[in-house]
């Protein structure tokens, strides 16, 4: 059971990147949106077995490792990434927009997301994630709405 946990919270090893595996984590869950976004019931398919696996192996992956929301587990980023993009228009420009944003509030993690990772487990790996990535969709439909962004 430990091998199938480290296996799904690094996302199939994409976590054990040795450079920015939360970046590789992120680009990797925007790969996987792409892919499956073009059929809404898919996407929220996807989407649900996603948080499952990560509520599922982050704690698991956490014990195993050693300590509190290590690098290496990136399923959070993975799910956070699916949120961030849900229902956004799919251009260059508000995907480069939305990949950069969420990676930055992923790294800053500004009030209330460092108070989210503070949670036990699996929820507080996967709760700062999420924040980050409803944040990001957020911003991504103002600029929207407002036509910031070329669509």
């Amino acid at each position: 059971m430990d091998r199938l946990a480290k296996l799904l919270a690094t996302f199939f090893y994409i976590g054990e990147c040795p450079i920015a595996p939360g970046t590789a984590g992120s680009l990797a869950g925007l790969l996987l949106y792409v892919g499956v976004s073009a059929s809404l019931g898919l996407t929220l398919v996807v989407f649900s077995a996603l948080l499952v696996i990560g509520f599922f192996s982050a704690g698991r992956a956490e014990r195993i490792f050693g300590k509190k929301d290590p690098q290496n587990i990136v399923i959070d980023e993975v799910c956070g990434i699916f949120l961030a993009f849900f229902n956004v228009p799919l251009t260059w420009t508000y995907l480069a927009a939305g990949f950069l944003l969420f990676r930055v509030l992923d790294i800053a993690k500004p009030f209330p997301v460092r108070r989210l990772e503070k949670l036990p487990g699996s929820f507080g790996v996967m709760a700062d994630d999420l924040m980050c990535g409803l944040c990001t969709n957020l911003i991504l439909r103002i600029l929207f709405i407002f036509h910031l962004l070329k669509v």
